[in-house]
This record gives structure tokens, C-alpha cells and sequence, in this order.
């Protein structure tokens, strides 16, 4: 073993290391924090104690949140996942003249659509069909903004799927909708459930769109809640926010434990004809 390979080794771990140390301390700190008689910013060993889940439980907007998001969630990640299952199967299927580049220019706009220059016509257009605070209004604003990058995803997984498949199943007489769902859906299904926990994520972690749309409190997710959880002080309330966020997580940890073990994940098509 040469003294450079050995430099080399080492600085690789140590830069490992490095990185896995940013991303271990936030964790302790959420994983230690809401039960700490103490909580501050910092990480240390805490003074363990169950009042923070009680005084987080007490705020009148914590479990209403919390089941709002899970609402607002459900209902962007299955209009995302459904319409993207589709579409991506019809630009897989028929040869459109500028398929390709009309992809690219899908997933070119879906980062203009929610964006920051989005949000005034948006909302004037919200405001105009009588959507405001409407959470399945605002759930469709979300999902428009996620589809053309689901739908780009997910057109691989499609383009994997051998022809020879789905032919073998006409001939037996199946309809254009049982090929789609007996045929195509099931050995696409490790793309679908990428694109289920993608959609779930990103419509879980919006903020800037709820903020907007929603103006009742009654109607506002986890997400735009945990911005108004502040002491007499208008300081950050270290008390009630460590558990809000303990709490905020769980759904999504859990969403991916669940498909991740049933599904798995890939981002590309694994069938080749």
C-alpha cells in the first residue's frame, strides 16, 4: 500500500465524516430536543421530560394542522401520481412530432409555474374563481406544479415497458384500460411509487403556496403553522417547536419506510425489450 493511496483513503473518510456529521447533528438535535426540560439550539444531553408534548398538544392549531397537511397532501400526491401515470404512458405510447422537446419544455416551466414569479397571477386567478381558502383548490395549484417533472420521470419507466407485453395481452382479448392497468401499472410500479413519495414530499414541505391561498387559520397546514409558533417574546418558541417538528416528520419517515420496503425506488426504467 503506497503513502498516497493511504493520504487518499484517509482524506476520503475524513471528508465523509465532515458530511455526515452536518447532516447527524440536526438529527440528534430533533430526535432529543422536544423531550429536554431545556431546549435550546444547541446539541447536548437533555433533561428528559414529557411537558414539551403536552404543551405542543395544548396549541389549539397542532393536531388541525398537522390533518390538514395530510388533506392538502393526499389530495396533490394522488391528482400528481394518477395524471402523471397517464400522460407519461400516452408520450410513451403515440410519436408526437416534438414529444421530446415538449417534455423538456414542461419540465423547463415546472420551475416557473410555483415559483415566486407565479404566485401573483396565481393567486389573482385563485381569487377569481372563488378558491381562496380552499384546500382542494390550493391542492390542484401544487400538483399542476409537480406534474410536468412527474410526468418526465415517470416517461421512462413507461418507455421500459416492452411492447411484446402489452401486444400478448390484446391478443388475449384485453381492452386498452386493462392493458393499462394489469400490464403497464404493475411493472411501472417502482416508478409509480417514486413519484407517490416525490409528490408526497414536495407537497408536504410547500409552504409559499398555502401561505398565499389559505388565509384561515383553520385551513392552513403543518407548514405555515410552524412559522406562527412564537413566545410572548415574539421569539421562536424552542418549548412547542422541537416536538411540532418531531411531529411534522413522522408521516413523511413513515410514507418512506412503507414504500421503500413494498416498492423500492429507482429513478430510471429497469425492463428492457
Amino acid at each position: 500500500m503506497s503513502v498516497r493511496f493511504l493520504v487518499r483513503r484517509i482524506g476520503f473518510y475524513t471528508l465523509i465524516a465532515v458530511v455526515l456529521f452536518f447532516f447527524a447533528v440536526p438529527m440528534l438535535w430533533l430526535a432529543s430536543a422536544p423531550f429536554d426540560a431545556r431546549p435550546g439550539l444547541g446539541l447536548r444531553w437533555p433533561d428528559w421530560t414529557l411537558d414539551n408534548v403536552g404543551k405542543t398538544l395544548e396549541h389549539p392549531h397542532t393536531l388541525s394542522s398537522l390533518l390538514n397537511s395530510l388533506i392538502l397532501c393526499g389530495i396533490a400526491t394522488a391528482v400528481t401520481t394518477v395524471c402523471a401515470a397517464l400522460a407519461a404512458y400516452a408520450l410513451s405510447r403515440v410519436r408526437i412530432p416534438g414529444r421530446d422537446l415538449l417534455l423538456y419544455l414542461l419540465l423547463l416551466l415546472s420551475s416557473v409555474v410555483t415559483g415566486t414569479a407565479a404566485m401573483v397571477p396565481i393567486f389573482v386567478m385563485m381569487f377569481q374563481l372563488g378558491l381562496i381558502n380552499s384546500q382542494y383548490g390550493t391542492a390542484l395549484v401544487i400538483a399542476g406544479g409537480m406534474l410536468p417533472a412527474a410526468i418526465f420521470i415517470l416517461k421512462d419507466f413507461m418507455d421500459s415497458v416492452p411492447r411484446s407485453y402489452e401486444e400478448s395481452a390484446r391478443v388475449f382479448g384485453a381492452s386498452p384500460g386493462q392493458v393499462l392497468r394489469h400490464v403497464v401499472l404493475p411493472v411501472a410500479r417502482p416508478g409509480i411509487a417514486t413519484i407517490l413519495v416525490w409528490a408526497f414530499v414536495n407537497a408536504w414541505g410547500n409552504f409559499l403556496l398555502p401561505f398565499l391561498l389559505l388565509r384561515d387559520v383553520q385551513a392552513q397546514p403543518a407548514a405555515v403553522l410552524l412559522r406562527t409558533l412564537q413566545d410572548e417574546g415574539g421569539s421562536a418558541n424552542l418549548t412547542v417547536i422541537p416536538v411540532f417538528s418531531l411531529l411534522y416528520s413522522i408521516p413523511v419517515v413513515l410514507l418512506y419506510l412503507v414504500v421503500s420496503k413494498r416498492y423500492g425506488f429507482r429513478f430510471h426504467g429497469g425492463i428492457k425489450s
